[in-house]
């Protein structure tokens, strides 16, 4: 199997994601929602807001009471009662009338608009002079404006931020249905390998990749479960990687995705029960000898030891995966920065190139710097802000080019 490898483009690995469901479902309290996945649909079961509410501190009013109103000519309008906060009104606003209100307010019967107190002067207990002409609706939230009962307020897939935390407040939720987090196995292989706890010797280097790719599937709304360390060993490593799969719903295995002699990676994963090599080689740089394989219903990567391509890898192809089978619908959706290129950057027709850039603020516009270095150097990716995509059919991307920095 070492001489199976034919590099294809990252979009059409991307188009593989539909091979893997979503993981299951659980209900959860609602002050546990932060950055969660609904995993239903949510149905206004009422009005919001139930019923027509002031945005400012004023006086309910009838618009038409209001016209020609102005400093030099102002209206005088005849205070009809006060109204409570969280209580309904009792009384009934008429033309000419007006009732004295406070923000969220319930509007009372025949009022249609709050005029600012701002804009009026009490001449006595009785009376108010108004000093603007407003307009039907003005400063009035109405009943239903928001969201209307039996309207989707929320959708099935929508990461759950404090802003839907807070509508799904205002309808009652306490509990939320909402997709498992999915856990992500993580093993490192090859004989060079160390623990961080060691201090390696001529030829080793410590574990890197099992902590930059937990935090990126922390990030990606998973849960990683790491393995430590296997060495270059074929029995080794189709045992943890069976275990791997059993306990998680997704494998990442880093190193040993090549075609080198001691690579096992690709024999393991041919191996494994009802399993299928969807992808050896995708043209990307860096990360070009990367892995996506089927055991039963889950992914299993092989990604490139060295930590830059190992990043660089998670995130051009397998987070938008584990977003996947978290139920995540916005998956395709990259959060990015516009900058401007502050050199010319070269680049090879055929394959897609990710550049490490860093952010620079120059006389209010932004700049993209690149940080130019090989893939196997974590210093590039500290000094980096974010990744530049340059596409597969673009000679490079000239000085000044506007340019979408995918965050890192």
């Amino acid at each position: 199997m070492k001489d199976f490898f034919k590099v294809i483009d990252p979009d059409k690995v991307l188009e593989y994601v539909s091979l893997f469901q979503s993981v299951e479902t659980e209900e959860i309290l609602l002050e546990d929602t932060q950055c969660r996945i609904l995993a239903e649909n949510i149905i206004a079961d009422s009005d919001l807001p139930p019923f027509p509410r002031s945005t400012m501190d004023g006086y309910a009013v009838c618009a038409s009471s209001t016209f020609g109103a102005s400093d030099e000519n102002p209206a005088y309008i005849n205070i009809a009662g006060q109204i409570a906060m969280g209580k309904s009104p009792f009384f009934t606003v008429k033309d000419g009338e007006a009732a004295r209100i406070s923000t969220g307010g319930m509007l009372p019967d025949g009022a249609d608009s709050v005029i600012m107190i701002e804009h009026t002067e009490v001449l006595d207990e009785q009376t108010i002079e108004i000093y603007k002409s407003i307009a039907p609706g003005h400063n009035v939230i109405e009943k239903g404006e928001d969201f209307l009962k039996g309207s989707i307020i929320l959708p099935k897939g929508r990461k759950i931020r404090p802003q839907e935390t807070g509508l799904l407040a205002a309808f009652g939720k306490e509990k939320v249905k909402v997709y498992k987090k999915p856990v992500i196995s993580i093993i490192s292989t090859g004989d060079e390998v160390v623990p961080v706890s060691q201090i390696p010797v001529s030829g080793q280097i410590r574990d890197i990749n099992s902590y930059t790719l937990s935090n990126q599937v922390k990030e990606a709304g998973g849960i990683p479960l790491t393995f430590g360390i296997v060495k270059d060993n074929y029995k080794n490593l189709y045992d943890i990687c069976s275990n791997a799969l059993l306990r998680s719903d997704m494998v990442l295995i880093s190193g040993g995705s090549s075609v080198g002699v001691r690579d096992f990676t690709i024999e393991v994963l041919s191996d494994l029960p009802d399993s299928e090599i969807i992808v050896h080689g995708i043209s990307i740089s860096p990360g070009k000898p990367t892995i996506l394989a089927r055991s039963g219903k889950k992914a299993v990567w092989g990604i490139p030891g060295h930590v830059v391509s190992a990043m660089v890898v998670f995130t051009a192809v397998v987070k938008p995966f584990i977003e996947k089978i978290s139920g995540n619908t916005s998956a395709n959706i990259i959060p990015a920065i516009s900058a401007k290129l502050t050199r010319n950057i070269a680049s090879a027709q055929g394959r897609t190139d990710y550049v490490r850039v860093r952010l620079i603020e120059k006389d209010g516009v932004v700049l993209a710097e690149p940080v130019l270095g090989k893939s196997g150097l974590i210093n590039t990716m500290i000094r980096a802000d974010g990744l530049i995509k340059i596409g597969k059919n673009t000679e490079g991307l000239l000085k000044d080019t506007m340019v979408d920095v995918i965050i890192q």
